[in-house]
């Protein structure tokens, strides 16, 4: 239709799906769609708009702690003559549209919440040189005022959309390709510290749409066999495990799975409430494919849960932890060991549960700080009660013991690597055991590689001892007010420990993972000569 394309910017790890979504339905009315990552730089956007020429520009401004980067990228973009219409669209920008516009002074439009329809209105609009400012789901900014325009309907049927554009996919581990997915919108939760449902009550949408199981599984098998996949990735924020009481969708999806004959050709994760962990329901995803576990977690206290508004249990956490380990189904999950009301006691009582959780190296230690995201009921308190600190969109918060700001620093800094670098101990340790899961499917597993898998279990459990034992120790340090806080001189010790510890671990750990990939390399050339 158009010679010149629509171009949408966004961060794109694997594939951001919200675009992908938006760029079908635009490749469906005939449109050129094009997916760049902002992580390519300032540069390289300018000289790809610049070739392109494109219609409209979108920016995908899903995260809050994020809108510096697109700022700085959209203001160079205008004054490097870019004259696209900018229009931004995602969470953030749905919900504090306002905000972005004072943030991001260049921006046209706004897309608010699900933008599918709007976008491609708008597109139209900007194509035909049409009024695009009556357009229903718009904000933008005329002489100075913001406008907000009604919201349009929503879409109640998912699969009315074209399954989302992507780009090439992904090696996952030991070659297989991976993509993301989706079975459905919404969570039926209502957590603390999340913004789920204030996106929900503005939008009008509905609390939660699930896809036919049939319709997901055609995707599947459409990236299976052209795109080569294997390696499925739910990105639900709570996978549609039970559908009323039952789990007649689980059980549909597995049906269409051995129906298309894929149950023994793909692996696929999802994310789930450890309280929704039922033996019978994972033996039977196990079973199909599943192999991999994202657990909301989230805190080691029954208080801590209570505070985080989860209705469930720390008894209720551990069972489902344990079905997991029964079933010999690998887990990741999300832990806050650090909240606006922690205390070095509740510090304390969460690494005595990440021991218990951790210990025997079936998954990583981790962990990190809750952050008052907009529109959260962890934002709302701090506020009122004077604690936030910063500025809207980067809002931050200290503790009330200074004590435990200190600690909270140093152990951050000295751990930064080890839990949040993708090269750190933490990542490398997930990985590898993603790829025994990878290869235990796909390849003939032999004594060597189950006994490879052992030692590895092994090295992540003695990391996971010995990162619990030093923080431990340190919350002592801190507590007891004996440390000099210009610096934490008198620390360095724990510091050369713990950047001595982590790389003879991760050096174990990779060097048990290359044996892992020689042995599934070695079965590659057999084949090829067998075949």
């Amino acid at each position: 239709m158009s010679t010149h394309p629509v171009v949408f910017v966004a961060f794109k790890e694997f594939d951001n799906l919200g675009v992908g979504y938006l760029a079908s339905v635009l490749s469906d009315e005939g449109y050129e769609a094009m997916i760049i990552d902002i992580r390519d730089g300032k540069a390289e956007i300018l000289n790809l708009l610049r070739k392109q020429k494109p219609l409209i520009v979108g920016f995908s401004v899903i995260f809050q702690y994020y809108i510096h980067e697109f700022a700085e990228l959209i203001v160079y973009l205008r004054k490097s003559g870019i004259t696209s219409h900018f229009s931004a669209g995602g969470q953030y920008a749905s919900m504090k549209n306002e905000d972005l516009f004072k943030y991001i002074p260049p921006l046209d439009s706004v897309v608010r919440f699900e933008g599918e329809y709007t976008f491609l209105e708008l597109v139209n609009c900007v194509y035909s040189g049409g009024d695009w400012r009556k357009i229903k789901g718009l904000a933008f900014k005329d002489n100075g005022r913001i406008t907000v325009n009604p919201l349009r309907p929503p879409e109640t049927d998912l699969d009315r959309f074209p399954f989302p554009m992507r780009s090439p996919l992904k090696s996952y581990a030991l070659g297989k390709k991976v993509a993301t997915i989706l079975a459905g919108r919404g969570c039926v939760n209502n957590c603390s510290f999340c913004n789920n449902t204030a996106y929900l009550r503005q939008s009008s949408l509905p609390i939660r749409r699930i896809r036919k199981p049939g319709k997901v599984v055609e995707e599947m098998e459409f990236l299976y066999h052209k795109k080569k996949c294997s390696v499925f990735l739910f990105e639900d924020d709570d996978f549609p495990l039970k559908t009323g009481k039952s789990f007649d969708w689980v059980d549909g999806f597995c049906k269409e799975l051995k129906r298309k004959k894929l149950d023994d050709k793909i692996m696929w994760k999802i994310n789930c409430r450890p309280d929704e962990v039922d033996h019978n329901c994972f033996a039977l995803m196990k079973n199909h494919g599943l192999f991999l576990v994202f657990l909301g977690i989230d805190d080691g206290t029954d208080a801590g849960l209570v505070r985080l508004n989860k209705h469930m249990s720390i008894e209720e956490s551990i069972q489902g932890v344990n079905i997991l380990k029964k079933l010999e189904i690998g887990f990741d999950y999300g832990f806050m060991l650090f909240q606006p009301a922690s205390t070095f006691a509740s510090v304390n009582d969460n690494l005595d549960f990440l021991r218990q959780l951790c210990k025997d190296g079936t998954t990583p230690v981790i962990f990190l700080k809750m952050m008052p995201y907009f529109e959260t009921r962890v934002e709302k308190d701090l506020r009122k009660d004077g604690r936030l600190k910063g500025e809207p969109g980067f809002w931050d918060y200290d503790f009330l013991n200074i004590s435990l700001n200190h600690y909270y620093d140093y152990i951050m800094d000295s751990l930064a690597e080890w839990l949040s670098d993708v090269n750190g101990l933490a990542n490398v340790a997930k990985w590898a055991r993603n790829y025994i899961s990878v290869f235990s499917h796909f390849y003939r597993m032999t004594p060597d590689v189950r006994t490879i898998s052992a030692e590895i279990k092994k090295e992540v459990a003695q990391s996971n001892l010995f990162l619990l034992d030093i923080l431990k120790e340190l919350a002592a340090v801190f507590e007891s007010g004996k440390y000099d806080p210009v610096k934490y001189r008198d620390l360095t010790g724990y510091g050369e420990n713990i950047r001595k510890n982590h790389d003879k671990f991760k050096k174990q750990i990779i060097s048990s993972v290359d044996k892992v990939c020689s042995i599934a390399e070695y079965q590659n050339i057999l084949e090829l000569f067998e075949h």
